[in-house]
């Protein structure tokens, strides 16, 4: 028995009920792009059901079950919407900060033996083009956040190496975790000034989340191939084996290695360029250019599908390229199946823990939310409601 669970970084399809408390009432990720950019296509996702998720017209059948999910817990993080996929719903939101309380950085400055500079809210290429000089002349490590529930921490590698980086950064997660921080991430750089450029040492430090789907299939025996920032996200809890990606190319590449290579087990993969580099860089084009390249590769990637395989794709909120600021959208995400039976409307979902239920399911482990359902053999929903 194999699965593939799918996580398309910030690919939303529409704002959730509740975007307004959000200050994302009408944000769409996918439907603004189909709009800005009225020839542009994804075949591939569109057979399999994506044109009946979003509401256009389809002369052909979908050939995936097909829905929508909508978020339960408070955020519109990557933290929290990954750890309601596996099944674990927030009734707290994690902490963020313009700003962070000076006792948490002279905690961290004192047993990291650092001083830090920075401390307000920026995006990760800017940070580096106001405080790089600075970085490489004092030695100190600068630390921003956004709008999420993250401490990240700049460094150049030949002024700090990645080592000692990371060494600062599990300093920073102990610390943290008292104020509800969701993640530390480490973020080396190299270059000169005017042209610092990030690197792929990029490492995330989240807190240990409770119990959760991956947890029940470890230990019932099964694999779990946490592929991408999986591992980082779920702080290893339940994922098995791990392999890290500097890129969505690289992730699919390895799709398909841990795929042909398993008989028995998940694969978990997240592949976040369209977040990372296009979605909080409001860049439409490239976000565009990111899905068409990942649709193609969809194509060919279909046929390795069995009978008795699993595969679902989804995401875990959305980040609107058109959209105002640079952070995420609160959005309801597109839920599509192969398996479980003959294609078929899954509706409106009202967890993301629907899917940690229907894994579960498929695999046969023991593991349940309350007021969560799993899809894999439902009956035929009436329509997406809205």
């Amino acid at each position: 028995m194999r699965a593939l669970l799918l996580v398309l970084d910030s690919v939303g399809c529409g704002h959730a009920p509740d975007a307004a408390a959000y200050g994302d009432e009408g944000a769409d990720t996918l439907g603004h792009m189909y709009a800005t950019l009225p020839e542009w296509r994804l075949p591939t996702l569109e057979t399999l059901g994506l044109n009946q998720i979003l509401g256009r017209a389809s002369a052909d059948a979908p050939r995936a079950s097909w829905g929508r999910m909508r978020e339960r817990s408070a955020g519109k993080d990557t933290t929290t919407g990954h750890w309601e996929i596996a099944g674990v719903v927030l009734e707290e939101p994690f902490a963020t900060f313009t700003q962070f309380p000076p006792k948490l950085l002279s905690d961290i400055e004192r047993d990291a033996g650092v001083t830090f500079i920075g401390n307000y809210p920026q995006s990760g290429t800017t940070i580096l083009a106001e405080l790089g000089e600075e970085h490489v002349r004092t030695g100190c490590p600068i630390v921003y956040t956004s709008a999420d529930s993250v401490l990240q921490i700049a460094a150049h590698e030949e002024v700090i190496p990645r080592s000692k980086l990371y060494e600062i950064c599990e300093i920073s997660r102990r610390h943290c975790d008292s104020f509800r921080i969701g993640r530390v991430i480490a973020r080396p750089f190299t270059g000169r000034a005017g042209n610092f450029t990030r690197t792929s040492g990029r490492h995330d430090y989240s807190m240990l989340p409770p119990r959760t789907v991956l947890n029940a299939l470890e230990e019932a025996g099964v694999r779990v191939h946490g592929v991408g920032k999986i591992r980082d996200i779920f702080a290893g809890s339940g994922v098995t084996h791990s392999k890290s990606t500097a890129s969505n190319a690289e992730g699919m590449q390895v799709i398909e290695e841990l795929w042909s290579a398993t008989d028995h087990g998940l694969v978990f993969a997240n592949l976040v360029d369209f977040d990372m580099l296009f979605g909080h860089r409001r860049d439409v084009a490239g976000y565009a250019h990111a899905l068409l390249e990942f649709d193609a590769w969809l194509s060919g990637f279909r046929e390795q599908i069995r009978g008795d395989d699993l595969l679902i794709i989804t995401a875990d909120h959305g980040n609107d390229p058109t959209w105002r600021g640079t952070d995420h959208t609160r959005e309801e995400v597109p839920l599509l199946m192969c398996g479980g039976g003959p294609a078929r409307p899954l509706g409106v979902r009202d967890s993301f823990a629907d899917v940690a239920a229907t894994v579960a399911e498929f695999f046969g482990v023991d593991f349940s939310v309350s007021n969560t359902r799993s899809f894999l053999h439902s009956a035929p929903a009436d329509s997406l409601r809205s």
